[in-house]
């Protein structure tokens, strides 16, 4: 991970313009490729940010600007971050992070959903819980009715950040040629607008889980009576 302290102005050019003005921010450069600006404020979530795959491209700077970075994704936006003053440039080896653990109601709703996948849809089969990925294991895997592959993400409260965790996943399942192509599926007990919003914008589906229902249900497997 690289982390740069810096004074700058960014512009973002794609479906719509958006401009920050010059002031002191935190940009992130992660090893997936994405890059994120940061205020000292709004808790984790950035001011802007570009999604991976996305190219980064430095560039000197002119009129008084120290450099000039142009990141670009696949689709064509842009994110131009002009530094006026770097304050801060270093880069860190985090390794292989070991994932999130997930709370007893996230593990059970996984369980159950795995158990259930009729949840999702009619004709909605597992392939596997925790299928494997190089960058962690997607919750759950299965087919829907059609045969088309499925990966669903679960959280107890579905935010921004979890729609960009399946997006990362859907973009390398949708590289494996048996797989593809893979639809996400974004389960929770409760989601919040701006991440409905983003995964509607993103063709990823929206599902409310209601744990309590999913926990009730009897369980007819193994019984004896």
């Amino acid at each position: 991970m690289r982390l740069v302290i810096a004074r700058c102005s960014v512009d973002y050019a794609g479906r719509l313009t958006a401009h920050l003005p010059s002031a002191p921010r935190l940009i992130l450069v992660k090893a997936d490729g994405s890059v994120s600006i940061h205020a000292d404020d709004r808790a984790y979530k950035p001011l802007n940010w570009m999604s991976p795959p996305c190219t980064l491209k430095e560039a000197d700077g002119d009129g008084g600007a120290k450099a000039v970075w142009t990141v670009e994704n696949k689709g064509g936006e842009k994110l131009i971050i002009t530094m006026e003053e770097i304050l801060h440039d270093s880069s860190h080896e985090l390794g292989v992070d070991p994932g999130l653990i997930k709370d007893g109601v996230e593990a059970h709703l996984q369980e159950l959903l795995a158990d259930r996948m009729e949840t999702l849809g009619e004709g909605s089969t597992l392939i596997r819980r925790e299928y494997p990925t190089a960058i962690g294991p997607v919750d759950i895997l299965g087919r829907d009715a059609e045969g088309t592959t499925i990966a669903v993400e679960i959280k107890r409260r579905g935010e921004i950040d979890g729609v960009e965790q399946l997006t990362r996943y859907l973009e390398l399942l949708n590289r494996d040629p048996h797989l593809a192509p893979v639809r996400g599926v974004f389960a929770a007990q409760e989601i919040k607008p701006q991440a409905r919003t983003l995964a509607t914008d993103r063709g990823i589906r929206c599902v409310t889980l209601d744990y309590d229902a999913l926990r009730g249900i009897e369980d007819d497997k193994l019984r004896l009576f």
